[in-house]
């Protein structure tokens, strides 16, 4: 089975790729800038045609929170147009398509985890910009898991738990915002799961279960919690560390507002594909290790050889 991913710099592309070599049934290839522009809808069915693809993987998207509320149109233009037109190629070669989306079509009102069936609600541009994304998919190809996770990191691209490991570098204390939850999630795990619900959606066209799902990392905290996490693992492998001063939200002032409570239930997911994502606390401290030993430094290289 041949899976074309779109973007080739992001975290679930990269992670993608790597998760592939290990594996003699699934190969995958990465599709990105300039072949493929999301920015540029003309440029996506050729880039996709040529991949020869059993199903698509639509990964590649606008995701500048803040600069999105400077850039509607073109957030909107990745993320709403760019994505439905990757869904409209993989119908057009006859595959499905697994889209990533996000907890910020909701607006964390919620008490408890947000589960599919929930009103979305977004706070902001980039919020609805994902969303116009999904409802675009869902009505370019029938046959599409629309796949929403949340708090994303991983050993590639740019994330929280490199954003505190650099900050620890430079200082004893670090202040970060307590009153917001969620469910961190490598994106190492999403392409996990992604590869294990991949052959199911390719070898059953009449596939019932095409949707919506969350995917998130299991167990929830608050970003200083995850914090914190990070930078003892980090610690103990030898790496910087800094004590975490807890601050409200309104002590961090941002363009864009993000949802109080970003708890995703992964229940459908797991009860349709068969497959759990790891606890946050395991997943994060593998790849704080793998940062830690240079292994993401070689993975990357190799990547881009």
């Amino acid at each position: 089975m041949r899976l074309a991913v779109t973007g080739r710099e992001g975290q679930v592309a990269a992670s993608l790729v790597e998760a592939a070599r290990n594996r003699d049934d699934i190969e995958v290839v990465a599709v990105g800038r300039p072949a493929l522009d999301l920015a540029r809808p003309d440029t996506v069915f050729a880039a996709l045609e040529a991949a020869r693809p059993d199903i698509l993987v639509s990964a590649a998207a606008y995701t500048a929170v803040d600069q999105a509320e400077d850039e509607k149109d073109l957030a909107f233009a990745v993320n709403a147009t760019g994505a439905g037109k990757v869904a409209e190629a993989a119908a057009r070669l006859g595959v499905p398509v697994i889209h990533l989306s996000t907890d910020y079509v909701f607006d964390g009102a919620k008490d408890g985890a947000y589960v599919e069936a929930d009103p979305t609600a977004p706070l902001g541009v980039y919020g609805a910009s994902k969303l116009a994304g999904e409802e675009a998919v869902a009505a370019a190809n029938p046959r599409h898991v629309l796949l929403r996770t949340a708090w994303v990191y991983s050993p590639f691209g740019r994330n929280f738990v490199k954003t505190m490991l650099r900050l620890a570098a430079d200082r004893d204390e670090i202040s970060v915002v307590a009153d917001q939850w969620g469910n961190p999630t490598s994106a190492l795990d999403i392409a996990e799961a992604i590869l294990h619900a991949a052959p199911k959606l390719g070898d059953d066209r009449n596939f019932a279960a095409f949707g919506v799902y969350h995917l998130a990392g299991e167990g929830d905290t608050n970003w200083s919690g995850f914090a914190r996490h990070i930078l003892d693992k980090s610690r103990a492998f030898g790496g910087p560390y800094a004590k975490v001063r807890d601050i409200a939200t309104a002590d961090y002032p941002t363009k864009a507002r993000r949802p109080q409570n970003s708890r995703l239930s992964s229940a459908k997911f797991e009860a349709a594909f068969g497959w759990q994502a790891p606890g946050w606390r395991e997943a994060t401290e593998e790849v704080v290790s793998r940062l830690r030993g240079g292994a993401a430094e070689a993975t990357a290289a190799t990547l881009k050889g």
